[in-house]
């Protein structure tokens, strides 16, 4: 047991991981290891009994969704400090992921957690361009080079690659999380089917490992004294912090629709 000097409270950091996971827009923010990497490091420099994480996230990228676990699991070890996850809202696919990169993962019982699975959604116009009278020109040298065009119909062999892609990351994604869960994971078939659960149906999955909110836990991990610190994962731009912002462009404006779609599969 560690004892702290009576004219210092004990501090627990926390990082909150919140939002769509990947490349972010002005309007939305996304997360990647670019973006919370100095968080992190600062949190688990932290003196402190354990660092938590506040997970809020329905998903994104699985390469980001890696590499910030990685990260995490790299300062963990480095500086022995036990990784304590606290679900919100939702921690879907690569918001679990995240997850998981904590020793321990407490939820809501109405948090949305799971979906360990892989997606690709589009949008299909082959006959879009003939009716309004435009003539699309594409040119490649290598037959899969323009494999899944939008304005082309779809093509059998063009979603066997797409699948194969998929079939690589979903592994990844599955071995990823029996290595972080282990023996703690329960044998329901539809596990890794990208089902997702209540926080409180979660529990005897093995996908969380008890309900309840920060705060609470923390007191009572570690006494009443204990003092939560929140490290801020980002900056405001010179814009924001002088009162001014500048008008949304087009690319962040579908990036935000995208990002909302994310969120909306999980009612969150």
């Amino acid at each position: 047991m560690r004892f702290w000097p009576r004219s210092k409270k004990p501090v627990v950091p926390v990082v909150r991981l919140h939002g769509v996971i990947g490349q972010g827009t002005s309007l939305r923010p996304g997360l990647s290891l670019a973006g919370v990497e100095s968080a992190l490091d600062k949190a688990f420099a932290m003196r402190g009994p354990a660092v938590a994480l506040v997970i809020n996230s329905p998903g994104g990228s699985p390469v980001q969704s890696s590499l910030i676990v990685q990260r995490i699991r790299a300062l963990a070890e480095k500086h022995e400090k036990p990784t304590i996850a606290f679900v919100e809202d939702v921690a879907a696919s690569g918001g679990y992921w995240l997850a998981c990169a904590a020793d321990e993962i407490i939820a809501d019982a109405s948090s949305i957690v799971g979906s360990i699975g892989v997606v690709t959604a589009t949008f299909g116009f082959p006959e879009l361009l003939s009716r309004i009278g435009v003539e699309r020109r594409v040119y490649t040298i290598g037959e899969n080079k323009a494999i899944l065009d939008p304005f082309k119909p779809q093509r059998d062999a063009d979603v066997a690659i797409l699948h194969a892609v998929q079939s690589d990351v979903h592994e990844a994604f599955v071995a990823a999380i029996k290595d972080r869960r282990g023996d703690r994971l329960g044998d329901d078939p539809d596990l890794f089917t990208g089902r997702f659960w209540s926080g409180h149906a979660a529990v005897g999955l093995g996908l969380v490992d008890g309900l309840g909110e920060i705060r609470t836990t923390l007191k009572s991990r570690f006494g009443e004294k204990i003092r939560i610190k929140s490290v801020s994962t980002s900056r405001p731009s010179l814009l924001r912090r002088l009162g001014l912002a500048s008008a949304p462009s087009a690319d962040s404006l579908v990036g935000a629709a995208y990002q909302h779609m994310l969120w909306d599969r999980y009612g969150a």
